[in-house]
């Protein structure tokens, strides 16, 4: 039986033949493809929503941002959740089929591609040894390079945890849609393994290159720094960042007692208004702390930085 690896090769490999034709006959480098990985609570909205209003400027510059395929859910999201989605199930076909739509969305001008998927970073550790195998075979089609962006690890662990309290409950996931406290939540593998910064980008790096994967720290603002990145940035063209209001320590409280019910998530997300109505009224007055100094110590110990990024503390 063939490996999906091989497969997954063999496929794409006729799929880009034409191009890398008219590559060859140009003399030109094979098809850059961008990865943004996340992490998530980076400002990743923000950036995929600017990048999909801009299409036009960027296709303009000879740098694609894909449309998804039609058949997918939620179509008007302007992220590629298909591309951590399918490598956790191993789908190849899926897989394919998107890559399909994105090089049918190449022109001859195109020498850059963008994908953008919070998820990517955060499934990670879920990839099986076969979908990390397709990586690999794709980085021999396509001059890959990975951005990263990583916030401060306590900042971003307690962001974090409030986003797993705000997620329905799945099957799989130990901390989705729980009623746990943050200290309670950093005892579980699958939780605590998102501080492991370092450990991602030394994987990345055997899969992409040492060169291909660049971190960089979270410092408010993703947009502006990736347009700069793409020379894209005008006088006119300055975008301020979407920053959602967080949930205060009360909404927390309250959410884990809605998580207590194990509430079905379509009733789960007509409370989120009404939630961020309370939000909003008691902000001035939930003064306490999610994390307790010890657990904001033993996030330290296991937080795992890359060594391009100094945060002072």
């Amino acid at each position: 039986m063939e490996k999906p690896s091989i497969y997954f090769a063999n496929e794409l490999a006729v799929l880009l033949k034409p191009f890398e034709q008219s590559l060859e006959q140009l003399n030109t480098q094979p098809l850059k493809l961008i990865i943004h990985a996340g992490t998530p609570k980076t400002g990743t909205t923000s950036l995929q929503t600017y990048l999909d209003k801009k299409q036009r400027k960027l296709r303009g510059k000879g740098i694609l941002y894909p449309h998804n395929l039609k058949s997918l859910q939620n179509l008007s999201a302007p992220k590629h959740q298909w591309f951590e989605k399918n490598l956790v199930t191993t789908h190849v076909e899926n897989f394919l089929e998107n890559f399909k739509n994105i090089i049918s969305q190449v022109k001859k001008d195109t020498h850059t591609i963008i994908l953008s998927s919070e998820g990517i970073y955060n499934y990670w550790w879920d990839f099986p040894d076969e979908s990390k195998d397709i990586l690999c075979e794709l980085s021999k089609f396509f001059d890959i390079e990975i951005w990263v962006w990583f916030r401060e690890p306590v900042e971003f662990i307690e962001s974090y945890y409030k986003q797993c309290i705000r997620n329905p409950q799945t099957e799989n996931n130990s901390c989705y849609g729980k009623d746990l406290s943050f200290a309670e939540m950093l005892d579980i593998e699958w939780f605590s393994q998102h501080l492991d910064y370092q450990g991602f980008v030394t994987e990345c790096q055997t899969l992409f290159g040492e060169n291909n994967v660049s971190v960089f720290k979270y410092e408010g603002d993703v947009v502006h720094e990736v347009i700069q990145k793409l020379g894209l940035a005008t006088p006119h063209d300055n975008p301020t960042p979407r920053k959602n209001q967080s949930l205060n320590s009360a909404s927390i409280a309250l959410l884990r007692t809605i998580n207590h019910y194990d509430i079905k998530a379509k009733d789960k997300e007509l409370l989120i208004p009404h939630l961020k109505d309370i939000n909003r009224i008691l902000e001035k007055y939930a003064e306490d702390k999610l994390i307790d100094e010890e657990s904001r110590k033993r996030v330290l110990e296991v937080s795992n930085l890359p060594n391009k990024i100094n945060f002072t503390y």
